[in-house]
């Protein structure tokens, strides 16, 4: 079997697709995207494609090799998202080629299922409360906020106070058994974030997300030891070797590898594992569709540490097209009780609806995040 073909789709709400083909008319999908920059990573997995045609789809381990290791200049988002959808996509045709699930191929699973949580409240956090309490309604049993809004080095402690207002808010009406992880989006600077965290504990969060960028991680340490909420972060960070320093260090609580971002499939299962070994739990990043989630949900199978998987059905970026929009079968992400079932179908489990996603590329996307300033008019960050 040989790869002929690469076609990539930017479609609506802000998403890449790829599909690779090959000589014996299996077909792989895979979602190589960095959020805003759609048409950089296009170019970028065109470029990489050079290599792959021609070549046997089912040396997954070697091409991540040669793609990675065989030039000069390596990792980083735009790179590292390219190589993740291919990987995805690779992944999926082998699947198919042995008519079976990806988590079988990678060992065989741990779960059946895995617990997932909605996002609430927008980029500026409004009517988290009510939100919370619909996601409740729902099935969910855990919801996401973003914590602020901007916050500059020092801030007011009103916006502190606002913050804590919203989570108890949520608290009082969605009870205890419910989960609420905050997430600080790397808008918050390390002295505002020992303040944020330390004011949080009373409300139990499920965990604080990204307390700070990922290029001032040493700062974890010092918001570690402000409060004992579980800190999450890896959303912004591309391989092994990005995820090691953080996991010897010892004061991260769940990493949050996104399979679009960190090397797919391949990687992301490493890195998965290297956290077991530091008693590390894992939460798949993933406000992405549904190629990306149900590649998420292929490593959530194999790994013990996996605990909870996020997912972007009703999420706030998704404006005109939403995570189930391109999808043949849209019960496969069925979620019950605030679980979702690992797909069971070869491959990646689901079957993009190609026609759709055709008639979706037409109308593309050209998303981008906002740019936001302070009051004084400096850069602040999204």
């Amino acid at each position: 079997m040989k790869i002929t073909k690469f076609e990539t789709f930017i479609v609506p709400p802000r998403w890449l697709f790829l599909k690779i083909s090959t000589d014996e008319g299996i077909v792989g999908w895979g979602e190589p995207i960095i959020e805003g920059k759609a048409n950089t990573v296009k170019t970028a997995v065109e470029e990489l494609s050079e290599y792959l045609i021609g070549k046997d789809p089912l040396k997954i381990e070697d091409h991540w090799t040669v793609l990675y290791r065989g030039g000069f200049y390596r990792g980083g988002p735009i790179l590292m998202s390219a190589i993740s959808g291919i990987d995805q996509a690779l992944w999926d045709i082998k699947g198919k080629y042995f008519n079976a699930p990806v988590h079988q191929l990678l060992g065989g699973p741990v779960r059946n299922s895995i617990r997932v949580y909605r996002w609430i409240g927008g980029d500026r956090p409004s009517d988290v409360a009510e939100a919370a309490k619909n996601a409740k309604n729902a099935g969910f049993t855990a919801v996401k906020m973003n914590a602020t809004e901007e916050l500059q080095f020092i801030d007011s402690h009103k916006k502190i106070d606002e913050t804590i207002e919203r989570v108890a808010t949520i608290r009082q009406v969605v009870g205890d058994d419910f989960d609420i992880g905050i997430d600080f989006h790397g808008r918050v600077h390390k002295p505002m974030a020992k303040i944020l965290a330390k004011e949080l504990e009373p409300y139990h969060p499920m965990f604080i997300e990204e307390p700070v960028l990922p290029e001032n991680n040493e700062a974890l340490r010092e918001v570690a030891m402000h409060s004992n909420i579980p800190i999450a972060t890896g959303e912004r960070m591309f391989s092994r070797w990005n995820f090691k320093t953080i996991l010897s260090e010892g004061y991260v609580d769940i990493i949050q590898p996104d399979l679009s971002h960190a090397g797919g499939i391949t990687e992301v299962r490493k890195i998965a594992v290297m956290a077991e070994a530091y008693d590390v739990a894992l939460a798949p990043h993933c406000p992405l569709g549904p190629i990306s989630l149900a590649a998420s949900l292929q490593v959530d199978a194999v790994s013990y540490n996996a605990f909870i998987q996020e997912q972007s059905l009703g999420i706030h970026y998704n404006q005109g097209n939403d995570l189930l929009d391109y999808l043949v079968d849209s019960s496969v992400f069925e979620y019950k009780n605030g679980y979702v079932k690992i797909p069971q179908g070869p491959g990646l489990g689901i079957e993009i609806n190609e026609e759709y996603v055709g008639k979706m590329s037409e109308i593309g996307h050209d998303w981008k995040n906002p740019v936001w300033r302070h009051r004084d008019g400096s850069v602040a960050e999204w």
